[in-house]
């Protein structure tokens, strides 16, 4: 697996143009899983996430990282190809959408929506210093400390700087 991708490729970006796309890609960033598996955690029909997982792997977004045979069939364990993804403008919609609805089925919710006034440069630095903060963040399971991965749970953090609109040009 890769540390980081850069989406840039018109089919990776046409690859994320559903939201159930990108809800597999965040399954997918917790652990390796089946089809089976994810249609249990997305609730979906297995021909519809085995649809979609098949896009994201045409499109290397994707990959298989098992494989098994399990009562004369073969199954595929899918995971990301790279840890960290960076999306493009074009991207931040539909996988805002596929955080929503993460959102609405967390037992645990936690943040802040805040406007500031800022000049460009500041919203630069703020920008510059969530990047740091996530990119400095590492998995408990990768932490030295072996105890410390026993009660660590998977959770789904959101860092954005946005510029809204004038009213009136929607």
């Amino acid at each position: 697996m890769d540390e980081h991708l850069e989406i840039s490729d018109v089919a990776q970006h046409k690859a994320l143009g559903h939201p159930l796309r990108h809800r597999l890609l965040l399954a997918l960033g917790r652990q390796p899983a089946t089809i089976s598996q994810l249609a249990r955690t997305l609730e979906q029909r297995k021909g519809n996430i085995a649809h979609h997982l098949d896009v994201l792997h045409t499109a290397e977004l994707v990959e298989i990282a098992e494989t098994r045979t399990v009562r004369g069939g073969t199954e595929h364990y899918y995971r990301r190809a790279a840890r960290k993804m960076t999306l493009g403008p074009d991207a931040t919609p539909l996988m805002l959408r596929a955080v929503a609805d993460e959102l609405a089925r967390s037992d645990e919710l936690g943040g802040r929506l805040r406007t500031v006034r800022l000049t460009a440069e500041q919203a630069r630095a703020v920008t510059r210093t969530l990047e740091e903060l996530l990119d400095g963040l590492d998995d408990a399971d990768e932490d030295a400390d072996e105890d410390a991965d026993e009660d660590a749970e998977p959770y789904g953090l959101l860092a954005t700087v946005w510029k809204p609109r004038p009213a009136g040009t929607y």
